[in-house]
């Protein structure tokens, strides 16, 4: 959907299955889940939660498998052999910094470890890197020499983000790296975020249920809905005039947009129709064929839309003052 894609997902659908006395059972996640991201590039991914976000950003880290798909790298697939020879190039950071840090190892050393495991450098010039590091995301020397629970939930946001960029990788995924932050701090972690990114030039996916944070950070916005992609915009039409009815729902809580209060009663919760679109049963747009016939994603415009009048809708935000 991007040209030049550095990492792309390719009708990406994984499956978790739990086993049981009476047997095996498999919630899908993700289903026909596609999406690039180019070099320099940020792309928000929205969602309920359950809508299956953690799930592609840890694809695209290589944590979990797909069942069916590919994932593509510079436009070929990114086997396994292939990703060993890519360590370091593709990183994750949490919403829990405290995973990101070892609590019985020093800042410092959690920071280098990532070049450890690659070989890279002696330990002198590893402790170099991640000071160095550590003082470009906004920590001090001492931090170094301190143990995670010596910081504050801003300070070891930053101290992971540090960790994660000491390899150089061309990709990061930030798994709702804010939410668990006071808003301050917030908005300092947002800072440092697309400052880097417009430093280091990384593709990256930032996945989020704050849509006033991924205005704030991304280029374009990708909704999932029930494991399915439903809207995928520039974040400037997709804050302006999005084609989707769901994408109107998620932004009815943050912002004023057209004809919002037609999706009032469905902004709470949105109920999934067994065949068909799983926004049928509350969408004001919705006709027969959206009951029988679940949408697929296509292109309208710039955007593209899993909805069957898109068109229409199209029509509805440009005749509107």
């Amino acid at each position: 959907m991007a040209g030049e894609a550095l990492i792309e997902l390719r009708d990406v659908s994984v499956v978790y299955r739990g086993r049981h006395a009476w047997g095996s059972e498999g919630t899908a996640a993700l289903t026909g889940f596609s999406l690039s991201i180019a070099e320099g590039e940020m792309v928000g991914l929205v969602g309920e939660s359950g809508s299956g976000k953690t799930t592609a950003g840890n694809v695209i880290a290589g944590l979990v498998g797909a069942a069916q798909g590919d994932v593509l790298w510079e436009g070929s697939r990114l086997t396994t052999a292939r990703r060993r020879k890519l360590r370091g190039q593709l990183q994750l950071v949490g919403q829990n910094p405290r995973w990101g840090l070892d609590p019985q190892r020093r800042v410092g050393t959690s920071v280098a470890e990532p070049l450890a495991v690659l070989g890279i450098g002696t330990r002198r010039g590893r402790r170099a890197a991640a000071e160095e590091l550590l003082a470009a995301v906004g920590l001090g020397r001492a931090i170094v020499s301190r143990y995670p629970h010596q910081l504050s939930g801003g300070q070891a946001q930053r101290a992971v983000i540090a960790r994660a960029l000491i390899s150089n990788p061309r990709v990061i995924v930030f798994d709702e790296v804010v939410s668990a932050l006071d808003v301050s701090v917030q908005v300092q972690v947002m800072n440092l975020i697309r400052d880097l990114q417009q430093e280091h030039r990384f593709a990256g996916l930032f996945i989020s249920h704050d849509l006033a944070a991924v205005r704030y950070a991304a280029d374009r916005v990708a909704v999932l809905y029930q494991g399915y992609t439903q809207h995928v915009a520039d974040s400037a039409t997709f804050y302006v005039a999005p084609l989707h009815p769901y994408s109107r729902i998620l932004l009815s809580s943050v912002a004023r947009i057209p004809d919002e209060s037609q999706f009032d009663d469905a902004a709470p919760e949105v109920r999934a129709a067994v065949v068909g679109c799983p926004l049928s049963d509350v969408c004001p747009y919705a006709v027969e064929r959206c009951k029988r016939e679940r949408p697929e994603l296509r292109q309208i415009g710039s955007e593209w839309a899993a909805c069957h009048r898109a068109e229409d809708m199209a029509s509805t935000v440009s005749a509107t003052p």
